[in-house]
């Protein structure tokens, strides 16, 4: 059996989508949450600032494989969160010597995960019973 992955897709206007692939072809659409993205990116930034490629990294190796982070969507969550002030961001040099912007999560931005997750978890726990349901 192929695994399955998910590629996360996230515009400012228009709603988070994600493909699911099986064996490097897609098969399938399906929408998701908006802020669904988001609430990653400021998961990965709880533990510690990282440059935009090592966020992408964190998603896919924690999710294994499930969640492959489209880079375009990832900027643009990135300009939002910014705008917002629920993540800062600089240029340093990365592990190999390269120039590459960090980001790093504020306490605005920690309080909204935290509020974000505590939402999530109840949301999934209501559509977990609804799916046990006999």
């Amino acid at each position: 059996m192929s695994a399955v992955a998910v590629h996360l897709d996230s515009q400012d206007v228009s709603p988070l989508y994600i493909a699911i692939t099986q064996g490097g072809r897609t098969v399938g659409d399906r929408d998701v949450m908006q802020g669904t993205l988001d609430m990653l990116i400021l998961k990965s930034l709880s533990l510690e600032p990282m440059h935009g490629f090592g966020i992408s990294r964190r998603i896919e190796q924690i999710s294994r494989g499930v969640f492959l982070v489209n880079p375009g969507s990832l900027l643009v969550a990135f300009r939002r969160l910014e705008r917002d002030g629920m993540i800062t961001a600089e240029w340093r040099p990365t592990e190999n010597n390269r120039r590459a912007k960090y980001y790093a999560i504020t306490n605005r931005g920690l309080k909204r995960f935290k509020a974000e997750t505590q939402d999530w978890e109840r949301r999934t726990t209501a559509v977990a019973r609804l799916l046990e349901a006999q």
